[in-house]
């Protein structure tokens, strides 16, 4: 079965409106026109059950933009996006966290979030604060969580909790070593069940580590896709010759 499939999908942003003539010619664009920015243009995407898939690219390439499709967070300006099954989307730091709210309050939030009773969340709650290792902050406001811990927060509770898809947006270029290597064993064991792994990276190892198939974004649009180690390998010989 296929939980993620994309069919010619842009998601494109409305720059700001054209207001002189003058602004018209600095821009090299006619008085009145248009002007869009494409941070996803014209992708088609097929992800199966149980794949484990590493999305890269440079900066500003359209990763996370494609990743958020995916999870159902972004709608698309054109094409259609569809998704089966239940997600667990941990993207950029602090997205479905209240920073007023404690760590052990922000469990439950961000798990009602993801579609979880909060009698569900009370069975899980331990696990989720072992995990974390947050155990000594777990009732201090969010706020006085440094990036690290946050991430740990957020990674804790997407892999905790019974989800058939995950998507990771760099979450693997926080923490300390230790992190690291607690993120990689647990991505491996959602893999080895048979979940749906979806992670942006700018680290080719991990990806290359965790993945059996790698898809590269360039400017908004997939210009590769096959097992992570070849796309990999062109990817960075594509660097090396820029």
């Amino acid at each position: 079965m296929n939980v993620i499939e994309l069919q010619g999908v842009s998601v494109r942003y409305r720059q700001q409106k054209i207001r002189s003539f003058k602004e018209a010619m600095v821009r090299g664009l006619s008085t009145g026109q248009k002007n869009y920015v494409y941070s996803v243009r014209d992708v088609s995407l097929v992800v199966g059950q149980g794949e484990s898939v590493g999305v890269i690219g440079s900066n500003g390439a359209g990763k996370s933009t494609l990743l958020r499709v995916a999870a159902g967070i972004v709608t698309p300006s054109e094409g259609v996006a569809i998704s089966r099954g239940s997600f667990a989307p941990v993207m950029e730091l602090g997205t479905g966290f209240e920073s007023e709210f404690s760590g052990r309050e922000n469990i439950y939030f961000n798990g009602a979030l993801l579609g979880c009773s909060r009698a569900y969340m009370r069975t899980r709650i331990d696990d989720i604060i072992a995990i974390s290792g947050l155990a000594h902050a777990i009732d201090s406001p969010l706020r006085t969580y440094s990036t690290g811990m946050v991430a740990r927060l957020a990674f804790a509770v997407a892999t905790d909790i019974d989800a058939e898809t995950i998507l990771l947006d760099e979450i693997l270029a926080v923490g300390d070593a230790a992190f690291r290597e607690q993120c990689d064993a647990r991505i491996a064991r959602f893999v080895k069940k048979g979940a749906t792994v979806m992670v942006v990276s700018h680290d080719l190892d991990a990806i290359e580590g965790l993945c059996s198939r790698a898809i590269c974004m360039s400017r908004g649009q997939l210009v590769d896709d096959g097992p992570a180690s070849e796309v990999i390998a062109r990817y960075r010989a594509s660097v090396k010759h820029r």
